[in-house]
């Protein structure tokens, strides 16, 4: 109908009595954004979804759309990375579900890598972008036994046109797809992870001929790609949580975590770019750099003031509010036309006038978060998930606006308020967004 719509996954959540086999909600975009009463809900119980619910499956641990048959609607990708095949436990699968002009109905399997073992984990992240320029989508798919490239598009069986398993990256957590060299066509970047001498993660871009160049400057653990600089040309963002407070081992992120932006050009992300680092202590950021503070555990690129230039909003999860640990925040950075800015950012938490709720121990605001026009008034909504929110999760959605997200009238919608249950697991509603956030 012209409006973006909203996935967001609960991994916690039951099936009937099947605890924790996860389910997806999408909510429809309007003119007035997204709402509770707009939704479906899909889980593997749900007809014409391939798969059958099973404990621990964590159907909804990752989620992305694209129109994969070329039939002009959206459809829905679904990671269950925990996912059973026989007694082997984590083999893990995609799933597509159909969308059309009633909705998202039918769905199928995407071919799985020969050779999965336990705790493979594949489908943990997916990307989508066209690589071939061909006008079909083409997807990312990682894992801990290596990453797997499909060229669309692909049929209504769930086969694409060709598939390739990237087997030389070994485990892989992180893949980011986008144009940055303006030709058209979508770059695949590569981030398999912590190594023994980078626990920031190594970055990897795929060449055409299918190896890949390292990155040596650049670190990550997830990214996403939007033109922050307004040139014409995609800008790659990457997260590095991990301090070294959390993590053993060589260049650990600044104190709290940081992100980093490379920037995109004529000749695309060259190996010799060094990245513009931001942290907690770059002047204009708010707040304070604090050991396990996880700034940068996702990351949301979008324009969220209409001013053409890409937005970064950056996840902290591990923020806390006085003496309420991992309470979490969320920051956002501008773009313009000189790059990303800390001039005019803003912070927002639980405790943020308008923003509904009270910031609590535990709630892990900004543990996921998202940027998409969800109303079509050129400004991007900003889209938070907290979890951790009692035992079901929230979603804070704020409009766009020209002085950014307006905390006026935003709202939250809760995972059982949407129809969720659980057993003994939490929901975890709102953990997994369209954007990019660390699954390490």
């Amino acid at each position: 109908d012209g409006y973006r719509d909203l996935a967001v996954g609960a991994p916690g959540a039951a099936s009937g009595t099947v605890d924790a086999a996860g389910a997806v909600v999408v909510f429809y975009g309007s003119a007035s954004g997204v709402s509770a009463s707009r939704r479906v809900v899909i889980t593997q119980a749900t007809t014409g979804i391939p798969g059958t619910p099973e404990e621990w499956d964590h159907f909804g641990s990752a989620v992305t759309s694209a129109d994969l048959d070329r039939d002009g609607y959206a459809d829905l990708l679904v990671g269950t990375p925990s996912e059973s095949a026989g007694t082997m436990w984590g083999t893990g699968s995609l799933t597509i579900v159909w969308g059309g002009s009633s909705g998202l109905k039918g769905g199928a399997t995407v071919p799985t890598p020969t050779g999965l073992d336990e705790g493979c984990y594949f489908a943990a992240g997916v990307a989508v972008g066209d690589v071939t320029g061909d006008g079909a989508p083409d997807l990312g798919v990682t894992g801990h036994c290596g990453a797997t490239t499909y060229t669309g598009p692909f049929t209504r069986s769930g086969t694409p046109a060709s598939r390739a398993f990237v087997n030389h990256l070994g485990t892989n957590r992180g893949v980011v797809m986008g144009d940055v060299n303006g030709d058209g066509k979508a770059e695949r970047f590569w981030l398999p992870g912590p190594t023994d001498g980078d626990v920031s993660g190594p970055v990897h871009l795929e060449n055409r001929h299918g190896s890949y160049t390292e990155l040596p400057f650049a670190d990550g653990l997830s990214g996403r790609i939007g033109d922050v600089n307004g040139d014409g040309y995609g800008d790659l963002v990457t997260g590095i949580p991990y301090d070294a407070s959390l993590t053993l081992g060589d260049t650990p992120a600044h104190r709290g975590g940081e992100i980093q932006v490379l920037y995109g050009g004529p000749q695309g992300i060259t190996p010799d770019q060094k990245p513009q680092v931001f942290h907690q202590d770059t002047a204009g950021v708010p707040g304070a750099a604090e050991d396990g503070d996880l700034f940068g555990s996702s990351i949301g690129v979008g324009d969220v003031d209409g001013d053409t230039y890409a937005d970064v909003l950056v996840g902290t999860p591990g923020e806390a509010l006085g003496s309420l640990s991992y309470a979490g925040s969320t920051t956002l950075l501008r773009g313009s036309a000189a790059g990303l800015t800390a001039t005019g950012a803003k912070s927002f938490t639980q405790d943020t006038s308008g923003v509904p709720g009270t910031g609590e121990a535990g709630d892990m605001f900004g543990q996921s978060v998202h940027l998409t026009d969800l109303n079509k008034d050129g400004r991007a909504e900003t889209v938070v998930g907290a979890p951790a929110e009692n035992a079901y999760g929230v979603v804070w959605t704020a409009k766009g606006s020209a002085s950014g997200p307006l905390t006026s009238g935003s709202s939250t919608i809760s995972g059982n308020g949407v129809g969720l249950t659980h057993r003994y697991t939490e929901f975890r509603f709102g953990e997994y967004l369209p954007g990019a956030r660390s699954t390490v």
